[in-house]
């Protein structure tokens, strides 16, 4: 991969990148992770093999190892997220109101994601965020199918869990 190839690489699967990033430590770190994660890419092209699977799987792995590293500022991102929680002012109109509750799910939300352990919250947050199917995902973590299946559904159950019990 020269530098030609990275160049239409980045132009074809930057966006999703820093979607999926942004989603997971806010827009100013995003961008320096999908820096980060191309220039990993870049650095062992060797590495890739694309009878193993596709380009983008690999790069969200990439992007996931980058994340790691900056998993206390997710963690922390999150967790300022789960206390956000603002009341509504009677100043503003339903859509004011709507937007507080949508808040207030996300706040929920976020909290349960911190507390995911780390395995669980990377396998939803690229099945949910990136939407890559089990496959790719055991691709771009490096673990076997299984384990993307059980870490899924484990994690499913927890947020369902917590998000009913906060209904309550």
């Amino acid at each position: 991969m020269g530098a030609a190839d990275l160049a239409s690489v980045f132009d074809r699967h930057a966006r999703e990148l820093l979607r999926y990033c942004t989603r997971r430590v806010g827009p100013q770190l995003a961008e320096d992770v999908v820096a980060e994660t191309f220039l990993v890419a870049y650095e062992h092209r060797g590495r890739f093999d694309p009878d193993r699977g596709e380009l983008l799987p690999w790069l969200y792995g990439i992007a996931t190892n980058v994340l790691r590293r900056h998993r206390r500022v997710e963690i922390r991102a999150l967790r300022e997220a789960a206390r956000g929680e603002a009341a509504p002012d009677p100043e503003h109109d339903e859509a004011a109101a709507s937007r507080v509750d949508a808040a207030r799910d996300v706040a929920r939300l976020s909290g349960v994601l911190a507390r995911l352990p780390r395995r669980q919250r990377d396998v939803l947050m690229l099945f949910a965020v990136a939407e890559l199917e089990y496959a790719e995902i055991a691709a771009a973590l490096g673990i076997p199918l299984g384990s993307v299946q059980s870490s899924l559904h484990r994690a499913r159950a927890k947020v369902r869990a917590a998000l009913e019990g906060d209904a309550r």
